[in-house]
């Protein structure tokens, strides 16, 4: 579409929360050909103080459904959790208007394949889904070493991703901890299915198992598990162990091993340093992560240059990828629902 108004792109902001406020907004802020024109957040009241406090000049609005009525909107940003994504989304491609939505991208697999359907309906329309940062900076390096088969045949992946942040059970819980917020999604799990699905291919199966160490947080009864464990295999034969604590005391950084049939990779999402070693190296070494390949985050420069591509780029992930780790999504859930093995079908 046009963007109007001395060629801006006219932006619509629906859910302002932490993500927008300190990463978006001074991103979006920086792009002349940008204006902010409107925000809805969960309340008039707190519309208006973002607005107040960042953009004076765009209007505060109780309703998203109204935002999405002002003329000339090209984008509609949404930052909302997860149980807003499908209905936002749906509704702005139906309106004419391009979407970013952040990640996760919707509360399980049925709202997601509903919010890919209504993509294809309008193709002319750009969408893209909030990449995560991790292993972001050192991507093509751990893609190249795969490509070129420096490990060999990976048969055997170990993940591990441990926080305290759920520890104190005095806590009220948060909204990722709340089903009706952030649906089927828990801890990072879906975070690292899409960076391991980018590096190593589809997960095909899964034998998930979860508990809840805190259940009763200030009177709400929590049933997102606090820790979780995955057994999965990946299309390329691979075998996985994914490993998810909130409730982690003192815990290391997050961190991945790939085992393969001539070698080893590690990769330090902390510290974004990646080690690698072949059968009979005395130890794994640090790979130096060169200029050309370094990557980093930039979502909001890819979303606008797509935009403003009419059609030419297509920024990743696309909602395709998204429904590839809600799949996981949902048959990790299926899996602790039926204590069973859950294949994976495309």
């Amino acid at each position: 579409m046009t963007p109007k108004n001395n060629h801006k792109l006219r932006i619509g902001i629906v859910g302002a929360g932490s993500i927008v406020r300190a990463r978006h907004l001074p991103a979006l802020k920086k792009h002349p050909e940008v204006e902010i024109v409107a925000v809805s957040n969960l309340t008039y009241e707190s519309s208006e103080k973002f607005c107040r406090e960042n953009l004076p000049h765009a209007t505060p609005m109780q309703n998203w459904a109204d935002l999405l009525a002002i003329p000339d909107l090209d984008i509609i940003w949404i930052g909302t959790p997860p149980y807003m994504h499908s209905a936002v989304t749906i509704s702005a491609l139906e309106a004419g208007k391009h979407v970013f939505c952040q990640a996760r991208m919707s509360m399980d697999l049925a709202e997601a394949e509903e919010m890919l359907a209504a993509s294809r309906r309008y193709p002319e329309l750009v969408t893209m889904l909030c990449p995560p940062p991790m292993g972001m900076r050192a991507d093509l390096l751990v893609k190249k070493l795969l490509a070129e088969n420096y490990i060999g045949q990976p048969h055997h992946v170990r993940l591990q991703s441990f926080t305290s942040s759920y520890l104190n059970p005095d806590a009220p819980a948060h909204w990722r901890q709340r089903i009706e917020i952030s649906g089927l999604n828990v801890l990072t799990l879906g975070i690292y299915v899409e960076v391991l699905q980018r590096w190593l291919g589809d997960i095909t199966g899964v034998f998930a198992r979860g508990k809840i160490v805190h259940p009763i947080r200030q009177g709400y009864e929590v049933i997102i598990p606090d820790l979780l464990t995955v057994l999965c295999t990946f299309d390329n034969g691979a075998e996985g162990v994914l490993e998810f604590s909130g409730v982690g005391a003192l815990a290391p950084g997050d961190r991945l091993e790939i085992y393969g049939s001539a070698g080893t990779l590690t990769y330090d999402f902390g510290s974004d340093v990646v080690q690698a070693g072949k059968f009979g190296d005395p130890a794994l070494h640090t790979v130096d992560l060169a200029p050309e390949l370094e990557g980093e985050w930039r979502v909001e420069e890819d979303f606008l240059a797509a935009v403003k591509s009419k059609g030419r780029i297509r920024p990743r992930p696309n909602f395709e990828e998204g429904v590839r780790y809600m799949r996981v999504v949902q048959a990790v859930a299926d899996s602790r629902a039926r204590n069973e093995w859950v294949e994976i079908k495309r």
